[in-house]
């Protein structure tokens, strides 16, 4: 089993946490907003001293890709490069929608409906737009991560397919559309578990990122305001 280093700086509260064998020896979390920069290499420190764990004992550095915030994400890659290269260790990336519906996956909703059911990943995003992704319960990928712009009709179609399960920071803006009896939304977010368990399945398969030229999932670099109609 791995012996592992967790960055996820991706939303509002960074995480920093080592597991080994699957378990989550150690974690620190900051919730003060737009200093993940300075927290992320004392958090390191602090994780593998609680964990007893050295640095070089290291097997691979994990690190949250995205969706997410574009300054945390840049930290939160920038750091695990600099570990990773100076370790000579691998990098695993995780998507945070994929993150967001393994969580889905494993709650009552998801549990009790059938092999129809659409899990529905989704990130606040600006207005009505969220970063978002749709899994099945295999967590297959079945729509790629992109900008959704949120609407009724967008909605509807997706239920013709069948059951929706929505989860994530979008989910308060989704919920004003409309309402349908296979539309259900989850409030959790995920933690680093499961990451733990992303993480490991990557780990095995030797699905690493490429130290050199990874770059985080932004899906959008900036918003362009619209032009004015006056």
């Amino acid at each position: 089993m791995a012996t592992l280093l967790f960055i996820d700086t991706a939303g509002e509260n960074a995480l920093v946490g080592v597991s080994q064998n699957n378990l989550l020896l150690a974690m620190e979390e900051n919730t003060t907003a737009n200093t993940h920069a300075n927290f992320v290499q004392v958090a390191v420190e602090s994780v593998l001293k609680k964990g007893n764990i050295t640095i070089q004992a290291l097997d691979a550095i994990v690190v949250t890709m995205g969706p997410g915030s574009y300054t945390g994400l840049r930290v939160g890659l920038a750091s695990a490069k600099g570990i990773a290269y100076v370790l000579n260790k691998p990098i695993i990336g995780l998507s945070t929608l994929a993150l967001l519906a393994k969580t889905a996956i494993e709650t009552k909703i998801c549990a009790a409906q059938d092999e129809q059911l659409q899990i529905f990943s989704m990130i606040d995003a600006r207005r009505m737009e969220v970063f978002g992704a749709i899994y099945n319960k295999a967590l297959m990928n079945v729509q790629p991560e992109q900008a959704i712009v949120l609407d009724k009709p967008y909605m509807e179609q997706l239920l013709l397919n069948g059951p929706l399960v929505c989860i994530g920071s979008g989910v308060t803006k989704t919920k004003t559309l409309l309402e349908h009896p296979n539309l259900f939304f989850l409030s959790e977010t995920y933690n680093l578990q499961t990451c733990i368990e992303l993480a490991t399945i990557k780990f095995n398969a030797k699905a690493f990122e490429d130290l050199a030229y990874s770059s985080p999932a932004y899906i959008k670099d900036f918003y362009q305001k619209p032009a004015s109609k006056d």
